[in-house]
């Protein structure tokens, strides 16, 4: 079986980037995606296409071809109390290279990685960490097999289905999600709040 538009494949692979491995999954947690539903990069997903079980690949993505050019508008200053829960200044969390979940205008999930904390303010960049990357990955395909009906409506782990109502933030073990202009801050309680501590589901 070939690898085409909704065969659920299975690949083993190592992300190289100037040089240094980046990102790797090998057999024993392989990474799964259901081919021609916009998962992965098109570019890979296009070097990936006809291939079959056992066969080996190599190829280069140019950073057109992978998460695009490096925005310097993509980077802000954040006022230091946007980062405020209950009024208590996150300091665990402003620590320069960490990542946090924030909201964009459309409500969806970004990731911000910290830049720089100032006195007042805390520089973000929101550009992907491989933006401006040129990536080489090698690797193996080891599985591929038509897709359920259930997998192409529901996604291989779930993730076509609808978010939990108020849900701002996915996969952060501290709990913490943030929006620009208004901050929304998600605590251990599954309540949202703002700046002022008010909780966004009583609004």
């Amino acid at each position: 079986m070939k690898v085409d538009k909704h065969k659920v494949v299975a690949l083993s692979y190592e992300l190289k980037v100037e040089g240094r491995t980046a990102d790797k999954a090998d057999a024993d947690r392989p990474l799964e995606y259901i081919h021609g539903t916009g998962m992965l990069l098109p570019k890979f997903e296009a070097e990936l296409a006809g291939k079959t079980a056992g066969e080996e690949f190599a190829f280069t993505l140019t950073p057109e071809e992978g998460y695009g050019a490096h925005k310097p508008e993509y980077r802000f200053d954040i006022p230091k109390k946007s980062f405020e829960v209950d009024g208590v200044l996150r300091e665990d969390l402003l620590v320069v290279g960490n990542l946090i979940p924030m909201l964009n205008g459309s409500g969806q999930v970004v990731q911000g990685r910290i830049e720089a904390v100032g006195a007042d303010t805390v520089t973000m960049d929101f550009n992907h960490p491989m933006a401006g990357k040129t990536l080489n990955f090698t690797g193996k395909v080891l599985s591929v097999r038509d897709a359920s009906e259930k997998e192409l409506t529901e996604g291989l782990h779930g993730e076509y289905l609808p978010p939990e109502e108020h849900e701002c933030c996915h996969g952060k073990g501290d709990g913490c999600c943030h929006k620009g202009e208004g901050h929304h801050h998600k605590d251990g309680e599954g309540c949202c709040h703002k700046g002022d501590g008010k909780c966004c589901k009583d609004e």
